[in-house]
Protein backbone atom coordinates (compact mmCIF):
# COMPACT_ATOMS: atom_id res chain seq x y z
CA UNK A 1 0.00 0.00 0.00
CA UNK A 2 1.38 3.47 -0.97
CA UNK A 3 1.16 5.85 1.81
CA UNK A 4 1.04 9.62 1.15
CA UNK A 5 -0.17 11.45 3.60
CA UNK A 6 1.22 10.22 7.43
CA UNK A 7 0.02 12.01 11.09
CA UNK A 8 2.35 11.48 13.47
CA UNK A 9 0.97 10.98 16.97
CA UNK A 10 2.42 11.62 20.47
CA UNK A 11 0.56 9.87 23.47
CA UNK A 12 -0.22 13.65 24.45
CA UNK A 13 -1.99 14.15 21.11
CA UNK A 14 -4.31 10.48 21.75
CA UNK A 15 -5.41 12.38 24.54
CA UNK A 16 -6.36 15.56 22.94
CA UNK A 17 -8.38 14.12 19.39
CA UNK A 18 -11.17 16.29 19.73
CA UNK A 19 -14.15 16.10 17.12
CA UNK A 20 -15.16 19.87 16.05
CA UNK A 21 -19.04 20.58 18.26
CA UNK A 22 -20.12 22.31 14.78
CA UNK A 23 -19.36 22.79 11.06
CA UNK A 24 -17.33 25.99 10.65
CA UNK A 25 -18.83 27.91 7.82
CA UNK A 26 -16.13 29.50 6.19
CA UNK A 27 -14.19 25.98 6.14
CA UNK A 28 -17.21 24.62 4.59
CA UNK A 29 -17.33 27.19 2.00
CA UNK A 30 -13.44 26.80 0.89
CA UNK A 31 -14.11 23.05 0.90
CA UNK A 32 -17.40 23.85 -1.51
CA UNK A 33 -15.23 26.46 -3.75
CA UNK A 34 -12.36 24.09 -4.81
CA UNK A 35 -14.53 21.25 -5.52
CA UNK A 36 -16.30 23.73 -7.79
CA UNK A 37 -13.64 24.86 -9.47
CA UNK A 38 -10.96 22.70 -9.42
CA UNK A 39 -10.90 19.95 -12.16
CA UNK A 40 -11.49 16.50 -11.18
CA UNK A 41 -12.25 17.74 -7.40
CA UNK A 42 -16.03 16.63 -7.21
CA UNK A 43 -15.94 13.43 -9.57
CA UNK A 44 -18.68 12.02 -7.72
CA UNK A 45 -22.37 11.57 -9.76
CA UNK A 46 -24.01 13.88 -7.54
CA UNK A 47 -21.66 16.92 -8.05
CA UNK A 48 -21.40 17.62 -11.77
CA UNK A 49 -24.80 19.39 -12.27
CA UNK A 50 -24.37 21.19 -9.10
CA UNK A 51 -21.35 21.82 -10.19
CA UNK A 52 -21.92 23.92 -13.55
CA UNK A 53 -25.27 25.66 -11.46
CA UNK A 54 -22.67 26.70 -9.25
CA UNK A 55 -20.14 28.32 -11.54
CA UNK A 56 -23.45 29.83 -13.45
CA UNK A 57 -25.10 31.33 -10.60
CA UNK A 58 -21.94 32.71 -8.27
CA UNK A 59 -22.37 36.18 -7.88
CA UNK A 60 -20.02 39.29 -9.62
CA UNK A 61 -19.27 40.03 -6.32
CA UNK A 62 -17.73 36.86 -4.85
CA UNK A 63 -15.22 36.83 -8.15
CA UNK A 64 -12.31 38.16 -5.49
CA UNK A 65 -12.06 35.05 -4.33
CA UNK A 66 -10.72 33.04 -7.67
CA UNK A 67 -7.34 35.70 -7.10
CA UNK A 68 -6.87 35.57 -3.65
CA UNK A 69 -6.83 31.83 -4.45
CA UNK A 70 -5.91 31.06 -7.98
CA UNK A 71 -6.07 27.49 -9.20
CA UNK A 72 -7.31 26.70 -5.49
CA UNK A 73 -4.00 27.66 -3.88
CA UNK A 74 -5.84 29.71 -0.57
CA UNK A 75 -3.25 31.89 1.75
CA UNK A 76 -3.23 30.05 5.23
CA UNK A 77 -4.95 33.53 6.54
CA UNK A 78 -8.09 32.19 5.62
CA UNK A 79 -8.13 29.30 6.97
CA UNK A 80 -9.82 29.74 10.41
CA UNK A 81 -12.82 27.92 12.56
CA UNK A 82 -15.40 30.54 13.36
CA UNK A 83 -18.81 29.45 14.54
CA UNK A 84 -20.33 31.71 12.55
CA UNK A 85 -19.34 33.73 9.55
CA UNK A 86 -19.30 37.09 11.78
CA UNK A 87 -16.47 35.08 14.15
CA UNK A 88 -14.51 34.12 10.72
CA UNK A 89 -14.49 37.36 9.39
CA UNK A 90 -13.26 38.57 12.45
CA UNK A 91 -10.54 36.08 12.96
CA UNK A 92 -9.24 36.37 9.27
CA UNK A 93 -9.02 40.04 9.60
CA UNK A 94 -7.23 39.81 13.00
CA UNK A 95 -4.17 38.34 11.07
CA UNK A 96 -0.70 39.78 11.91
CA UNK A 97 -0.07 41.94 8.69
CA UNK A 98 3.26 40.15 8.53
CA UNK A 99 1.45 36.55 7.58
CA UNK A 100 -1.15 38.01 5.23
CA UNK A 101 1.74 39.78 3.13
CA UNK A 102 4.26 36.34 3.69
CA UNK A 103 0.95 34.73 2.37
CA UNK A 104 -0.01 36.58 -0.72
CA UNK A 105 3.38 36.02 -1.75
CA UNK A 106 3.91 32.31 -1.15
CA UNK A 107 0.29 32.14 -3.30
CA UNK A 108 1.24 34.81 -6.23
CA UNK A 109 5.02 34.71 -6.39
CA UNK A 110 7.27 37.53 -5.29
CA UNK A 111 6.56 40.78 -4.29
CA UNK A 112 2.92 42.53 -3.68
CA UNK A 113 0.14 40.51 -5.04
CA UNK A 114 -1.45 41.92 -8.53
CA UNK A 115 -4.37 44.27 -9.02
CA UNK A 116 -6.58 44.79 -5.63
CA UNK A 117 -4.81 42.39 -3.58
CA UNK A 118 -1.87 45.07 -3.58
CA UNK A 119 -4.44 46.95 -0.87
CA UNK A 120 -4.58 43.58 0.77
CA UNK A 121 -0.60 43.61 1.02
CA UNK A 122 -0.90 47.08 2.44
CA UNK A 123 -3.37 46.37 4.84
CA UNK A 124 -6.33 48.37 3.47
CA UNK A 125 -9.31 48.64 5.50
CA UNK A 126 -11.10 48.98 1.74
CA UNK A 127 -9.09 45.65 0.46
CA UNK A 128 -10.70 43.63 3.51
CA UNK A 129 -13.91 44.68 2.97
CA UNK A 130 -13.25 43.22 -0.85
CA UNK A 131 -12.76 39.93 0.77
CA UNK A 132 -15.91 40.37 3.21
CA UNK A 133 -18.40 40.67 0.64
CA UNK A 134 -17.08 37.97 -1.86
CA UNK A 135 -17.14 35.34 1.24
CA UNK A 136 -20.60 36.35 1.97
CA UNK A 137 -22.07 36.63 -1.46
CA UNK A 138 -20.59 32.95 -2.10
CA UNK A 139 -21.83 31.59 0.59
CA UNK A 140 -25.14 33.04 0.32
CA UNK A 141 -25.32 31.14 -2.86
CA UNK A 142 -23.61 27.77 -1.90
CA UNK A 143 -24.35 26.89 1.31
CA UNK A 144 -27.24 29.34 2.67
CA UNK A 145 -29.56 27.22 1.08
CA UNK A 146 -28.59 23.90 2.25
CA UNK A 147 -26.85 25.08 5.57
CA UNK A 148 -29.73 23.52 7.97
CA UNK A 149 -28.96 20.42 6.49
CA UNK A 150 -25.19 20.42 6.87
CA UNK A 151 -25.82 21.09 10.37
CA UNK A 152 -28.04 18.32 10.49
CA UNK A 153 -25.30 15.89 9.07
CA UNK A 154 -22.48 17.10 11.02
CA UNK A 155 -24.66 16.11 14.38
CA UNK A 156 -25.06 12.78 12.64
CA UNK A 157 -21.12 12.26 11.88
CA UNK A 158 -20.38 13.39 15.22
CA UNK A 159 -22.62 11.17 16.93
CA UNK A 160 -21.10 7.88 15.01
CA UNK A 161 -17.62 9.09 15.89
CA UNK A 162 -18.64 9.28 19.54
CA UNK A 163 -20.36 6.18 19.43
CA UNK A 164 -16.98 4.23 18.12
CA UNK A 165 -14.76 6.15 20.18
CA UNK A 166 -16.72 5.19 23.05
CA UNK A 167 -17.34 1.41 22.17
CA UNK A 168 -13.96 0.86 20.10
CA UNK A 169 -11.52 3.76 21.27
CA UNK A 170 -10.16 6.92 19.33
CA UNK A 171 -8.08 4.55 17.09
CA UNK A 172 -11.06 2.67 15.48
CA UNK A 173 -12.71 6.24 15.40
CA UNK A 174 -10.27 7.44 13.50
CA UNK A 175 -9.99 4.57 10.84
CA UNK A 176 -13.82 4.49 10.55
CA UNK A 177 -14.20 8.32 9.36
CA UNK A 178 -11.57 7.24 6.29
CA UNK A 179 -12.16 3.77 4.92
CA UNK A 180 -8.35 2.20 3.80
CA UNK A 181 -6.51 4.53 6.06
CA UNK A 182 -4.79 2.63 9.47
CA UNK A 183 -3.65 4.09 12.63
CA UNK A 184 -0.08 1.64 13.35
CA UNK A 185 2.50 2.20 16.31
CA UNK A 186 1.02 5.99 16.17
CA UNK A 187 1.28 6.92 12.64
CA UNK A 188 -2.47 7.70 10.71
CA UNK A 189 -1.45 6.18 7.61
CA UNK A 190 -3.91 7.70 4.29
CA UNK A 191 -2.93 5.91 0.95
CA UNK A 192 -3.74 8.90 -2.03
CA UNK A 193 -3.76 12.00 -0.03
CA UNK A 194 -1.39 14.46 -0.63
CA UNK A 195 1.84 13.47 0.32
CA UNK A 196 3.51 15.19 3.76
CA UNK A 197 4.45 14.26 6.97
CA UNK A 198 2.65 16.23 9.83
CA UNK A 199 4.14 15.62 12.96
CA UNK A 200 1.67 16.79 15.81
CA UNK A 201 3.93 16.94 18.50
CA UNK A 202 1.69 17.42 21.79
CA UNK A 203 -0.91 20.08 19.95
CA UNK A 204 -3.24 17.32 19.51
CA UNK A 205 -5.71 17.41 16.54
CA UNK A 206 -9.32 18.83 15.39
CA UNK A 207 -11.64 16.65 13.61
CA UNK A 208 -14.02 18.51 11.02
CA UNK A 209 -16.39 16.68 8.63
CA UNK A 210 -17.22 18.37 5.59
CA UNK A 211 -19.86 17.20 3.45
CA UNK A 212 -18.91 19.47 -0.41
CA UNK A 213 -15.24 17.76 -1.11
CA UNK A 214 -14.78 14.52 -1.91
CA UNK A 215 -11.03 14.49 -2.92
CA UNK A 216 -9.20 13.98 0.00
CA UNK A 217 -8.40 15.30 3.27
CA UNK A 218 -7.52 19.17 3.81
CA UNK A 219 -4.84 20.33 6.27
CA UNK A 220 -4.95 23.33 8.55
CA UNK A 221 -1.40 23.25 10.04
CA UNK A 222 -1.00 26.79 11.19
CA UNK A 223 2.70 27.28 11.65
CA UNK A 224 2.00 31.05 13.02
CA UNK A 225 0.18 29.75 15.45
CA UNK A 226 2.30 26.54 17.32
CA UNK A 227 -0.56 26.43 20.31
CA UNK A 228 -3.45 25.66 18.19
CA UNK A 229 -3.86 21.94 17.29
CA UNK A 230 -3.94 20.72 13.71
CA UNK A 231 -7.10 20.73 11.64
CA UNK A 232 -8.13 17.74 9.72
CA UNK A 233 -10.70 18.52 7.31
CA UNK A 234 -11.97 15.46 5.89
CA UNK A 235 -14.45 14.02 3.59
CA UNK A 236 -17.85 12.30 5.26
CA UNK A 237 -19.61 10.20 2.95
CA UNK A 238 -20.87 10.62 -0.39
CA UNK A 239 -20.83 14.24 -0.92
CA UNK A 240 -23.65 16.77 0.05
CA UNK A 241 -24.04 18.37 -3.31
CA UNK A 242 -27.78 17.38 -5.24
CA UNK A 243 -28.40 17.11 -8.98
CA UNK A 244 -29.76 20.49 -10.04
CA UNK A 245 -33.40 20.36 -11.14
CA UNK A 246 -33.68 21.20 -15.24
CA UNK A 247 -37.54 21.62 -15.28
CA UNK A 248 -40.72 19.49 -14.27
CA UNK A 249 -41.56 16.07 -16.03
CA UNK A 250 -38.52 16.04 -18.52
CA UNK A 251 -34.76 14.52 -18.41
CA UNK A 252 -33.70 16.96 -16.11
CA UNK A 253 -36.51 17.17 -13.47
CA UNK A 254 -35.11 15.86 -10.08
CA UNK A 255 -36.74 12.23 -10.46
CA UNK A 256 -34.92 11.55 -13.85
CA UNK A 257 -32.02 12.89 -12.31
CA UNK A 258 -32.26 10.73 -9.12
CA UNK A 259 -32.92 7.40 -10.95
CA UNK A 260 -29.68 7.67 -13.25
CA UNK A 261 -27.90 8.33 -10.08
CA UNK A 262 -29.66 5.73 -7.72
CA UNK A 263 -31.57 3.54 -10.32
CA UNK A 264 -35.09 3.49 -10.89
CA UNK A 265 -36.45 1.21 -7.64
CA UNK A 266 -33.67 3.35 -5.34
CA UNK A 267 -35.12 6.57 -6.38
CA UNK A 268 -38.82 4.99 -5.26
CA UNK A 269 -37.71 3.88 -1.99
CA UNK A 270 -36.10 7.14 -1.03
CA UNK A 271 -39.30 9.35 -2.05
CA UNK A 272 -41.56 6.79 -0.37
CA UNK A 273 -39.54 7.08 2.87
CA UNK A 274 -40.53 10.97 2.91
CA UNK A 275 -42.21 9.00 6.30
CA UNK A 276 -41.08 6.06 7.64
CA UNK A 277 -42.02 2.70 6.62
CA UNK A 278 -41.48 -0.82 7.33
CA UNK A 279 -39.84 -3.34 5.25
CA UNK A 280 -43.75 -4.90 4.27
CA UNK A 281 -44.98 -1.25 3.95
CA UNK A 282 -42.30 -0.26 1.07
CA UNK A 283 -42.49 -3.88 -0.52
CA UNK A 284 -46.63 -3.26 -1.03
CA UNK A 285 -46.02 0.54 -2.35
CA UNK A 286 -43.61 -1.20 -4.93
CA UNK A 287 -44.96 -3.74 -5.90
CA UNK A 288 -42.02 -5.97 -5.32
CA UNK A 289 -41.03 -8.43 -2.78
CA UNK A 290 -40.39 -8.01 0.78
CA UNK A 291 -36.58 -9.42 0.00
CA UNK A 292 -36.37 -7.08 -2.84
CA UNK A 293 -37.15 -3.93 -0.67
CA UNK A 294 -35.00 -5.33 1.93
CA UNK A 295 -32.18 -5.27 -0.28
CA UNK A 296 -32.90 -1.98 -2.03
CA UNK A 297 -33.04 0.28 1.53
CA UNK A 298 -29.51 -2.09 2.35
CA UNK A 299 -28.06 -0.57 -0.51
CA UNK A 300 -29.17 2.63 0.26
CA UNK A 301 -28.26 2.63 3.79
CA UNK A 302 -24.91 1.42 2.80
CA UNK A 303 -24.60 4.85 1.02
CA UNK A 304 -25.42 6.66 4.32
CA UNK A 305 -29.30 8.12 2.62
CA UNK A 306 -30.98 5.64 5.00
CA UNK A 307 -31.61 4.57 8.29
CA UNK A 308 -32.95 1.02 9.27
CA UNK A 309 -34.00 0.20 13.12
CA UNK A 310 -35.73 -3.27 13.91
CA UNK A 311 -38.50 -3.51 16.87
CA UNK A 312 -39.02 -7.32 17.57
CA UNK A 313 -39.76 -8.87 14.25
CA UNK A 314 -40.16 -5.44 12.55
CA UNK A 315 -38.16 -3.73 10.89
CA UNK A 316 -38.00 0.60 9.83
CA UNK A 317 -36.82 2.23 7.48
CA UNK A 318 -36.01 5.81 6.98
CA UNK A 319 -34.39 8.63 5.29
CA UNK A 320 -31.34 10.13 6.76
CA UNK A 321 -30.91 13.94 6.38
CA UNK A 322 -28.80 13.75 3.02
CA UNK A 323 -31.02 11.12 1.46
CA UNK A 324 -33.88 14.11 2.33
CA UNK A 325 -32.23 16.55 0.62
CA UNK A 326 -31.21 14.53 -2.42
CA UNK A 327 -34.94 14.09 -2.87
CA UNK A 328 -35.92 17.65 -2.64
CA UNK A 329 -33.45 19.35 -4.33
CA UNK A 330 -35.72 21.70 -5.76
CA UNK A 331 -36.03 25.72 -5.76
CA UNK A 332 -38.38 25.04 -2.70
CA UNK A 333 -35.68 23.29 -1.18
CA UNK A 334 -33.92 26.84 -0.04
CA UNK A 335 -33.64 28.10 3.52
CA UNK A 336 -36.71 29.41 4.97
Amino acid sequence: MRVALRIHFTADDLTRVRFAARPAPLQELHAALATAVLPGAGTAPLFGRWRRRILRTLPDAAAPLAALAPAGRAPLFLDVLGDTLAESFDLIRATRPGLVRSELERVHGAGPAPGWLRGLHAGEETAWQTVRRAQRAAYETVLAPVWPVVQDLHREEFTRYALTAAAHGVAAALTALAPGTRLHEGVWEWPGAEGRDVRLGGRGLVLLPTFHHTAGPLLQDRADRPERPVVLTYPAGPGLAPPAPEGPGGPGSPDEALAAVLGRTRGDVLRLLAEPRTTTELARALGVSNATASAQAAALRGAGLVTTTRTGRSVRHERTALGALIVTSTPHARRP
